[in-house]
């Protein structure tokens, strides 16, 4: 048996819920998700709700979300496919206040023609904001797919000057 911790977070987008193993951040669940708390428990885990184990987190949101940190450090653990976490590995390397293609993520992902399983696995990131899937647009500019939906997405890249 585990304990998940778990601890809400105001952000400028709304409340945050945010998961962890007591060492590392497991999700971070953005507004409007509809999925039960802890969705990173096991059967037998334990759900606890304290804010202590999100310290450093919260920190570093805090300074992002004032405009003062464009890279987050915190210890991650995010559950995934050997694909999706190449992926999210992927998407931790695009600089803060720029953005990428899906194509672009496809082709430092290994595959080309990868662009739809890209976007699926962009699309069940975990860790969104911190592991930050905002960055990725359409070929066209367009701002597609968000867990958070479209208007957070555009807040995000707007907080960060790329748009």
């Amino acid at each position: 048996m585990a304990i998940v911790y778990v601890t809400d977070y105001k952000s400028p987008l709304g409340k945050l819920v945010l998961e962890s193993d007591g060492k590392a951040l497991l999700r971070l669940r953005l507004p409007g998700e509809n999925e039960p708390v802890a969705t990173a428990v096991g059967p037998d885990d334990q759900v606890v709700r304290d804010r202590q184990p999100f310290a450093a987190v919260i920190a570093q949101l805090d300074e992002y979300f004032a405009g003062t940190r464009k890279k987050f450090d915190v210890p991650l653990k995010p559950r995934g496919t050997p694909f999706q976490l190449k992926v999210w590995q992927q998407l931790r390397k695009i600089p803060y206040g720029r953005t990428i293609t899906y194509a672009t993520l496809a082709h430092r992902a290994g595959n080309d023609s990868a662009c739809r399983a890209v976007g699926a696995a962009n699309g069940r990131n975990p860790l969104p904001i911190i592991v930050p899937c905002h960055r990725v647009i359409g070929s066209n500019g367009s701002l597609t797919g968000f867990g958070g939906g479209i208007e957070a997405k555009q807040k995000l890249l707007t907080l960060e000057g790329a748009l």
